[in-house]
Protein backbone atom coordinates (compact mmCIF):
# COMPACT_ATOMS: atom_id res chain seq x y z
CA UNK A 1 0.00 0.00 0.00
CA UNK A 2 1.18 3.32 -1.06
CA UNK A 3 2.29 6.23 1.86
CA UNK A 4 -0.83 7.84 0.35
CA UNK A 5 -3.22 5.72 0.26
CA UNK A 6 -2.53 4.36 4.01
CA UNK A 7 -2.97 7.82 4.95
CA UNK A 8 -6.61 7.70 3.20
CA UNK A 9 -7.13 4.65 5.38
CA UNK A 10 -6.12 6.27 8.31
CA UNK A 11 -7.83 8.93 8.11
CA UNK A 12 -11.13 7.17 7.53
CA UNK A 13 -10.16 4.98 10.52
CA UNK A 14 -9.99 7.75 12.83
CA UNK A 15 -13.14 9.54 11.55
CA UNK A 16 -15.26 7.07 12.14
CA UNK A 17 -13.79 6.10 15.74
CA UNK A 18 -14.36 9.79 16.53
CA UNK A 19 -17.74 9.17 15.23
CA UNK A 20 -18.71 6.35 16.24
CA UNK A 21 -17.73 7.54 20.30
CA UNK A 22 -19.38 10.74 19.75
CA UNK A 23 -16.45 13.02 19.63
CA UNK A 24 -18.54 14.69 16.68
CA UNK A 25 -22.10 14.56 14.79
CA UNK A 26 -23.50 14.45 11.26
CA UNK A 27 -21.30 16.21 8.84
CA UNK A 28 -19.63 18.34 11.29
CA UNK A 29 -15.64 18.53 11.60
CA UNK A 30 -12.63 17.53 9.36
CA UNK A 31 -9.38 15.74 8.90
CA UNK A 32 -6.29 16.62 6.94
CA UNK A 33 -2.80 14.60 6.64
CA UNK A 34 0.90 16.07 4.60
CA UNK A 35 1.78 14.24 1.44
CA UNK A 36 5.28 15.34 -0.21
CA UNK A 37 3.58 16.48 -3.40
CA UNK A 38 0.14 18.44 -1.19
CA UNK A 39 -2.16 17.33 1.47
CA UNK A 40 -5.51 15.30 1.73
CA UNK A 41 -8.45 16.45 3.75
CA UNK A 42 -12.04 15.44 4.09
CA UNK A 43 -14.74 16.46 1.61
CA UNK A 44 -16.67 19.38 2.68
CA UNK A 45 -20.11 18.55 4.42
CA UNK A 46 -19.15 14.95 4.60
CA UNK A 47 -19.59 12.72 7.42
CA UNK A 48 -16.70 11.34 9.77
CA UNK A 49 -18.21 8.78 10.22
CA UNK A 50 -18.59 7.66 6.70
CA UNK A 51 -15.96 8.52 4.82
CA UNK A 52 -14.82 6.94 1.64
CA UNK A 53 -11.38 6.44 0.96
CA UNK A 54 -11.45 7.75 -2.58
CA UNK A 55 -13.28 10.10 -2.21
CA UNK A 56 -11.24 11.92 0.28
CA UNK A 57 -9.47 15.51 -1.46
CA UNK A 58 -6.24 16.23 -2.35
CA UNK A 59 -4.55 19.40 -2.90
CA UNK A 60 -0.80 20.16 -4.70
CA UNK A 61 1.42 22.20 -2.63
CA UNK A 62 -0.19 25.41 -4.71
CA UNK A 63 -3.33 24.85 -2.86
CA UNK A 64 -5.45 23.35 -5.97
CA UNK A 65 -7.57 20.72 -5.86
CA UNK A 66 -6.50 17.45 -7.67
CA UNK A 67 -8.87 14.77 -7.32
CA UNK A 68 -11.46 13.13 -5.00
CA UNK A 69 -14.51 14.98 -3.89
CA UNK A 70 -14.45 19.16 -3.20
CA UNK A 71 -12.38 19.68 -0.18
CA UNK A 72 -13.58 20.76 3.15
CA UNK A 73 -14.20 25.19 3.62
CA UNK A 74 -11.24 24.73 6.28
CA UNK A 75 -8.51 24.02 4.03
CA UNK A 76 -7.09 27.61 4.34
CA UNK A 77 -6.99 26.61 8.32
CA UNK A 78 -4.97 24.26 7.81
CA UNK A 79 -2.52 24.64 5.00
CA UNK A 80 -1.26 27.95 7.96
CA UNK A 81 -0.42 25.00 9.84
CA UNK A 82 0.98 23.08 7.66
CA UNK A 83 3.30 25.90 6.10
CA UNK A 84 4.39 27.00 9.42
CA UNK A 85 5.18 23.75 11.07
CA UNK A 86 6.85 21.45 9.27
CA UNK A 87 6.44 18.79 12.62
CA UNK A 88 2.40 18.91 11.97
CA UNK A 89 1.55 15.21 10.02
CA UNK A 90 -2.17 15.54 10.65
CA UNK A 91 -4.91 18.06 11.66
CA UNK A 92 -8.35 17.14 13.37
CA UNK A 93 -11.23 19.36 13.96
CA UNK A 94 -14.84 18.42 15.78
CA UNK A 95 -17.43 19.80 17.12
CA UNK A 96 -16.98 18.16 20.30
CA UNK A 97 -19.77 18.80 22.46
CA UNK A 98 -18.20 19.03 25.81
CA UNK A 99 -15.73 21.68 24.55
CA UNK A 100 -17.90 23.82 22.59
CA UNK A 101 -19.86 24.12 25.90
CA UNK A 102 -17.26 25.65 27.82
CA UNK A 103 -16.83 28.26 25.09
CA UNK A 104 -20.32 29.00 25.99
CA UNK A 105 -20.22 28.66 29.38
CA UNK A 106 -17.07 30.62 29.75
CA UNK A 107 -13.06 29.54 29.31
CA UNK A 108 -10.74 29.48 32.07
CA UNK A 109 -8.62 32.00 30.31
CA UNK A 110 -8.73 33.49 26.64
CA UNK A 111 -4.77 32.06 25.77
CA UNK A 112 -5.82 28.98 28.12
CA UNK A 113 -9.53 27.25 27.97
CA UNK A 114 -8.82 24.95 30.64
CA UNK A 115 -6.51 25.00 33.75
CA UNK A 116 -3.79 21.97 34.23
CA UNK A 117 -5.67 19.82 35.88
CA UNK A 118 -4.37 16.22 35.02
CA UNK A 119 -0.78 15.14 33.68
CA UNK A 120 -2.13 13.99 30.69
CA UNK A 121 -3.64 16.68 29.54
CA UNK A 122 -0.43 19.06 30.41
CA UNK A 123 1.90 15.93 28.94
CA UNK A 124 -0.34 14.93 25.41
CA UNK A 125 -2.09 18.59 24.81
CA UNK A 126 -0.73 21.82 26.69
CA UNK A 127 -1.60 25.51 26.14
CA UNK A 128 -5.06 25.73 24.15
CA UNK A 129 -5.68 29.04 23.61
CA UNK A 130 -9.49 30.63 22.06
CA UNK A 131 -10.07 32.31 19.15
CA UNK A 132 -13.28 34.69 19.34
CA UNK A 133 -16.05 33.43 17.08
CA UNK A 134 -15.49 33.98 13.56
CA UNK A 135 -17.62 32.08 10.67
CA UNK A 136 -16.84 28.85 9.32
CA UNK A 137 -14.27 28.82 7.16
CA UNK A 138 -13.19 32.79 8.41
CA UNK A 139 -10.04 33.78 6.78
CA UNK A 140 -9.24 35.86 10.15
CA UNK A 141 -9.43 32.75 11.69
CA UNK A 142 -6.81 30.81 9.55
CA UNK A 143 -4.98 34.28 10.34
CA UNK A 144 -4.71 33.93 13.82
CA UNK A 145 -3.92 29.98 13.74
CA UNK A 146 -0.77 30.95 11.39
CA UNK A 147 0.09 33.32 14.27
CA UNK A 148 -0.19 30.01 16.54
CA UNK A 149 0.77 26.85 14.88
CA UNK A 150 4.37 26.75 16.36
CA UNK A 151 3.34 27.40 20.05
CA UNK A 152 0.69 25.01 20.43
CA UNK A 153 -0.66 21.82 19.65
CA UNK A 154 -3.96 23.43 19.08
CA UNK A 155 -6.99 26.05 19.74
CA UNK A 156 -10.56 26.40 20.35
CA UNK A 157 -13.09 28.08 18.19
CA UNK A 158 -15.76 29.80 19.70
CA UNK A 159 -19.18 27.94 19.37
CA UNK A 160 -17.47 25.07 16.91
CA UNK A 161 -15.03 23.45 18.47
CA UNK A 162 -11.33 22.14 18.57
CA UNK A 163 -8.45 22.12 15.94
CA UNK A 164 -5.37 19.73 16.89
CA UNK A 165 -2.65 19.08 15.07
CA UNK A 166 0.38 16.58 15.60
CA UNK A 167 2.82 14.53 14.14
CA UNK A 168 0.66 12.05 12.69
CA UNK A 169 -3.90 11.89 12.18
CA UNK A 170 -4.12 9.29 15.25
CA UNK A 171 -1.40 11.33 17.27
CA UNK A 172 -3.41 14.23 16.36
CA UNK A 173 -7.12 12.53 17.36
CA UNK A 174 -5.48 11.37 20.60
CA UNK A 175 -4.60 14.81 21.93
CA UNK A 176 -8.00 16.10 20.90
CA UNK A 177 -9.76 13.48 22.53
CA UNK A 178 -7.72 13.99 25.91
CA UNK A 179 -8.89 17.57 25.44
CA UNK A 180 -12.27 16.58 24.87
CA UNK A 181 -11.81 14.35 28.53
CA UNK A 182 -10.93 16.93 30.05
CA UNK A 183 -14.05 19.55 29.14
CA UNK A 184 -16.03 17.05 30.31
CA UNK A 185 -14.09 16.80 33.59
CA UNK A 186 -13.83 20.29 34.34
CA UNK A 187 -17.46 21.22 33.67
CA UNK A 188 -18.66 18.01 35.60
CA UNK A 189 -16.78 19.31 38.66
CA UNK A 190 -18.56 21.57 41.40
CA UNK A 191 -16.92 22.95 43.24
CA UNK A 192 -14.21 23.36 40.48
CA UNK A 193 -10.81 21.42 41.58
CA UNK A 194 -7.61 23.35 42.09
CA UNK A 195 -5.19 23.19 38.74
CA UNK A 196 -1.96 20.76 39.62
CA UNK A 197 0.26 22.92 41.61
CA UNK A 198 3.95 24.13 40.31
CA UNK A 199 5.42 21.76 42.20
CA UNK A 200 3.71 19.14 40.17
CA UNK A 201 4.45 21.07 36.92
CA UNK A 202 8.01 21.12 37.26
CA UNK A 203 8.18 17.09 37.53
CA UNK A 204 6.40 17.25 34.26
CA UNK A 205 8.96 19.00 32.99
CA UNK A 206 11.93 17.61 34.72
CA UNK A 207 10.70 13.75 34.08
CA UNK A 208 9.36 13.96 31.07
CA UNK A 209 10.27 17.10 29.42
CA UNK A 210 6.84 18.76 28.88
CA UNK A 211 6.03 21.85 28.22
CA UNK A 212 3.83 24.35 30.41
Amino acid sequence: MSNENALREEICEVGASLYARGYTVGSAGNISARLEDGWLITPTDACLGRLDPAAIAKVNLAGEWVSGDKPSKTLALHREVYDRNPGVGGVVHTHSTHLVALTLAGVWQQDDILPPLTPYQVMKVGHIPLIAYERPGSPKVAERVAQLANSVRGVMLERLGPVVWESSVSRASYALEELEETARLWLMSNPKPAPLDQAALDELREVFGVQW
